[in-house]
């Protein structure tokens, strides 16, 4: 993985917040935070990844899950760094977890914001989580089919991979397994080139839930 010079990011990182699962009730809240790909735009089921994931997620008898998709199409690191501020506290009220996924970076290199800057806002928004003892989970971008924007993307994903494994956050990498495969390039290619059908997003749905989802979710375990 590419390391880029010394710069205001190059610094010691506070670990995303662990969660000890207890005896009794479980009550999660569980917020989405991102751009087109969390809200699932493009997917004629009107799913998206995000509620294949929460469908497919096993709960125990004994944890309640409330789930929250505030994904907006168009929105970049920054605004989805502004909107967690400000949307998911009311959906975290009277829970005991909190829980927040982030997905971003398609709309950062569409914009044209630097891969510094992208990967300070991930930061950020990991931190600032970490700090008010909110669990994180990172879902990376997706490949496109278009060569020059994925050189973009390839850069931002592990800029992305590397804030969160210095942060102990786990974290998905969706363009590795989805460049040149063959259903995703045909679902890419039956709509706009960039996002995904039914098919593609019940490929990134399948990375989520095989990239460690319900271990960080804490299902199946309990701590000593």
């Amino acid at each position: 993985m590419s390391q880029g010079p010394a710069g205001p990011t190059d610094i010691e990182y506070t670990p995303s917040a662990d969660f000890t699962v207890s005896d009794g009730p479980r009550d999660i809240g569980l917020c989405f935070v991102g751009d087109g790909f969390v809200a699932g735009y493009g997917d004629p089921k009107a799913l998206g990844w995000v509620s294949r994931v929460v469908g497919r997620t096993p709960l125990e008898d004994d944890a309640d899950l409330s789930s929250y998709n505030l994904g907006v199409r168009g929105a970049s690191s920054a605004d989805a760094m502004a909107r967690w501020r400000a949307e998911c506290p009311s959906r975290w009220a009277g829970r005991s977890e909190r829980r927040l996924v982030v997905g971003v970076g398609a709309e950062d290199v569409e914009q044209g914001i630097t891969t510094a800057r992208s990967r300070l806002n991930l930061a950020n928004i990991l931190d600032e989580a970490s700090s008010t003892g909110v669990g994180t989970f990172v879902v990376g971008p997706t490949p496109t089919l278009d060569a020059e924007v994925n050189a973009r993307l390839q850069v931002l994903a592990e800029a992305q991979a590397d804030v969160c494994a210095r942060r102990g956050v786990p974290y998905v990498d969706c363009f590795t397994p989805l460049q040149g495969h063959e259903q995703w390039q045909s679902d890419l290619a039956a709509g706009d080139n960039v996002h995904p059908g039914q098919a593609g997003y019940g490929l990134i749905a399948w990375l989520v839930l095989n990239g460690g989802w319900a271990e960080w979710l804490g299902l199946g375990e309990r701590a000593g």
